[in-house]
């Protein structure tokens, strides 16, 4: 009988634990109205929204355009569900210094490295089975997750990489992209985000 009193006990300790483990809920970051909560460049001839939809386009002259979120994150979960058509240059981007998570073609590879981490100039490690979970011209579900130096990345419920890298300590705004030198269209239905340990 102590026996079991102790087991429960023991138990009921744990439970704070289990808590505190269980993956914070994602809020929207995009209202699906207008870019309120993103830092909006002037001029803007890049980002709108049409029929709740937040698209990015390249302007004539392809200069590119990064669009930050007013509020800065350091440990955090993003997830954004995009589409796109043709060749495009995209990506998600975390902490200070600045990490990507690629979406589309990679300018220096030539090649689709969609789920892939950009870091220090390169991509430090491709993501794995993309090929397989990319869904090409139709809604795709990307999840970016930093926390401390490990950095997951998920495709369509897929895991497709794990990366360490020590190098992006700070908080910063979340950044999606328009690449330069690349005319192109990417279309974000829906994005997410939520503070690990705020």
């Amino acid at each position: 009988m102590r026996a079991m009193l102790l087991s429960s006990a023991f138990l009921l300790l744990l439970l704070p634990a289990c808590a505190a483990a269980v993956e914070p809920d994602l809020a929207p970051i995009f209202n699906g109205q207008d870019l309120a909560g993103f830092s909006v460049p002037k001029p803007n001839p890049w980002w709108s929204v049409q029929d709740g939809v937040l698209v990015g386009a390249s302007d004539p002259a392809k200069k590119g355009s990064m669009l930050w979120t007013e509020r800065s994150y350091n440990d955090v979960i993003v997830e954004v569900e995009f589409r796109f058509t043709g060749e495009i240059d995209s990506g998600v981007m975390l902490r200070k210094p600045e990490i990507q998570a690629q979406i589309g073609v990679s300018r220096s590879l030539q090649k689709d490295m969609t789920g892939s981490i950009y870091a220090h100039g390169k991509y430090p490690k491709p993501a794995a089975g993309v090929d397989k979970a990319l869904k090409v011209g139709d809604w795709n579900t990307m999840r970016f997750q930093a926390k401390g130096s490990t950095y997951d990345v998920w495709l369509n419920g897929q895991h497709v990489l794990i990366y360490e890298d020590k190098a992006f300590p700070g908080a910063a705004p979340i950044g999606l992209q328009i690449h330069p030198g690349v005319k192109m269209k990417i279309e974000f239905r829906s994005v997410k985000a939520a503070a690990i340990n705020p």
